[in-house]
C-alpha cells in the first residue's frame, strides 16, 4: 500500500521537475532569440579593399619594372591604388628601368627620395597612372594631333604619333605596348621617366643656384685701367640704384686732366642733388657747432665738397666720421705738411656706404669686428662694440662714435668722433703730441646765418 503511494508521489514530483525544467528553457530560448546580433567591428579602408591575384596592380609589383614598383612603395600610394584599381580600370605607362637607373640625374633622383619631397614623388608616380584603359586605338593616327588624358595628378598626359609607327606618351616613346594586360588594367613601357611641372618646379626651387639653368651668370664691369671708365656701355639701371662704375674709378681721373662724372642713375636726369646735399651736410657741421674744423678743411683747404657733391649726384652713397675740433687740433705740422695729405687723412674718414649708429651697432654686435672700406685705397677702418658705443681703429689711436647722426638724409650720413684716425702703417710717422702746431681755422660758432651762407657759398661752389 505504501509502495504504491509512494511511486505515485515521487512520480508526481517528477512529472513537476520535468514542467518547470520545460518552462525555464522555454523563457530562455525566448530571451536569446530577441537579444540583437553581434556586429562585427568596422573595418578600416585597408580591410575594406580586396585585390585580385589577378590585378594589374599585382602585376606591376611581380613586373620586370622593378625601379617602379620600389618607387610607388617608398612613395606610400599601395592603398591609394588598390582604391582606383577597385573603382575602374587603370593604365600605367611604367618607364624602363634603364630609365630609372642610369639615365636619370643623380641630383634629382636624390630629390625624389628625400623625406620632405614625399608629395613630389607622389606627384611623380600618379602622373604615369590614367584612371581608364588605353589601348592602341587611343593613339591619333595622325602626326599633326594629340590625344588627352587626366592622370591621378593635376597634370594630363597627352598622346601622340610620330612617323605612323612611334607612338608617344607625353615626351616618352613607348617602347612596349601591351607589356602587361589584366582585367582591370594594362600597363605599357615607355622609353623614359615623365616628370610634371609641379616636381620639376619643387626640383628648381630646392636646387642650389648654381644648379639653376634658367640663371645666366655675369661677370662683374670691366673698368679700363687707363681711363678708368667703364670698357663696355652698361646696361640702365633704375633710378636710386648704385651706380655700376666703382666709386674709386668714378673718383680718379679719366682721360682730361680733371676728374671725370661718374656714370650713374644721376648725370642729366639729375635724380639727386649732391650739390644741395653737400651744402645741407657743411651747414649742419656749422650750426651743431664742434666740427667747425672739419667743415674747414673741406671748403678750404681741399676740394672734397666738390667732389662729394658730384658724386652723390651720380647716385652715391657715402658717410662720413668726422673727428670734433678737439680732435683736429692734435693734428701736427708733419701730418699735414705733405703734398695732399689732408685730402688722404679725410679719404680715411669716408666710408663709400650708407651707414648710421643704428646700423653700425647692430653689426659690431652681431659680428664682432667690422671693416669698412674707405676712400683711402686699399685702407679700410676697423670698427668694434666697446661700452655699449662703437670704437673705430685698432690699436693705440682709437675713436669712439661720440656725436651719432649728426646729418642723415639718406645719400650722405655724418657721424662724430672724438679722435683722428690714421691707417696701421702711418701711424709710426706721428709725432709726439707736445710738437704739434694747429693749422686749422679757428670756430666760427658766433656767425649769423647770413655769413653762414655766404660763406658756404663762396667756399663750396665758387659763388658770389
Amino acid at each position: 500500500m505504501l509502495s504504491s503511494v509512494a511511486i505515485a508521489m515521487a512520480t508526481k514530483l517528477f512529472l513537476s521537475l520535468l514542467l518547470l525544467l520545460l518552462s525555464v528553457t522555454s523563457q530562455l530560448s525566448s530571451a536569446l532569440s530577441e537579444k540583437p546580433p553581434i556586429r562585427n567591428p568596422p573595418s578600416t579602408p585597408s580591410n575594406t579593399v580586396q585585390i585580385n591575384s589577378n590585378s594589374v596592380l599585382v602585376a606591376l609589383l611581380d613586373s620586370h619594372y622593378t625601379e617602379l614598383a620600389e618607387l610607388v612603395e617608398k612613395a606610400l600610394l599601395l592603398q591609394t591604388l588598390e582604391e582606383a584599381v577597385n573603382k575602374h580600370n587603370i593604365t600605367i605607362f611604367a618607364p624602363k628601368n634603364e630609365a630609372l637607373e642610369r639615365d636619370l640625374d643623380p641630383e634629382f633622383k636624390r630629390f625624389l627620395l628625400e623625406p620632405r619631397n614625399l608629395r613630389s614623388l607622389q606627384t611623380l608616380i600618379l602622373h604615369h597612372i590614367v584612371p581608364k584603359r588605353i589601348g592602341l586605338n587611343e593613339w591619333p593616327n595622325s602626326t599633326t594631333e594629340s590625344t588627352q588624358h587626366n592622370s591621378l595628378s593635376t597634370d594630363p598626359i597627352h598622346l601622340s604619333t610620330f612617323d605612323s609607327q612611334v607612338k608617344l606618351a607625353g615626351t616618352a616613346k613607348v617602347v612596349h605596348l601591351d607589356a602587361v594586360v589584366r582585367p582591370d588594367g594594362v600597363i605599357h613601357g615607355i622609353g623614359r621617366l615623365l616628370v610634371p611641372k609641379s616636381v620639376q618646379q619643387d626640383f628648381n626651387n630646392r636646387r642650389s643656384l648654381r644648379a639653376i639653368s634658367a640663371i645666366k651668370p655675369e661677370g662683374a664691369p670691366e673698368v679700363d685701367p687707363r681711363t678708368n671708365r667703364l670698357k663696355k656701355p652698361a646696361p640702365p639701371v633704375p633710378a636710386g640704384s648704385p651706380p655700376v662704375l666703382p666709386i674709386y674709378s668714378a673718383m680718379a681721373p679719366g682721360p682730361s686732366l680733371a676728374p671725370a662724372p661718374a656714370p650713374g642713375p644721376g648725370g642729366p636726369q639729375h635724380h639727386f642733388d649732391g650739390e644741395s646735399q653737400v651744402k645741407d651736410f657743411i651747414q649742419t657741421l656749422l650750426h651743431y657747432g664742434g666740427y667747425n674744423e672739419m667743415a674747414d678743411i673741406l671748403v678750404n683747404l681741399t676740394n672734397l665738397a666738390t667732389e662729394m657733391g658730384k658724386l652723390v649726384s651720380e647716385g652715391y652713397v657715402l658717410t662720413v666720421l668726422a673727428p670734433n675740433d678737439e680732435a683736429m687740433a692734435k693734428l701736427t705740422t708733419d701730418q699735414l705738411s705733405e703734398p695732399g695729405a689732408p685730402e688722404q687723412i679725410m679719404y680715411y674718414h669716408i666710408v663709400p656706404e650708407y651707414q648710421t649708429e643704428e646700423s653700425m651697432y647692430n653689426a659690431v654686435r652681431r659680428f664682432g669686428k667690422i671693416r669698412y672700406d674707405t676712400l683711402h685705397l686699399p685702407h679700410k677702418i676697423v670698427a668694434q662694440e666697446a661700452d655699449g658705443s662703437v670704437k673705430f681703429g685698432d690699436g693705440d689711436r682709437t675713436a669712439y662714435l661720440f656725436d651719432p647722426d649728426i646729418y642723415t638724409d639718406g645719400r650722405i650720413s655724418v657721424q662724430g668722433i672724438d679722435e683722428v684716425l690714421f691707417p696701421a702703417e702711418e701711424k709710426k710717422s706721428e709725432l709726439k703730441p707736445t710738437s704739434h702746431v694747429k693749422v686749422v681755422a679757428k670756430p666760427r660758432r658766433g656767425m649769423s646765418m647770413s655769413s653762414l651762407s655766404l660763406l658756404v657759398n663762396r667756399v663750396v661752389f665758387g659763388r658770389n
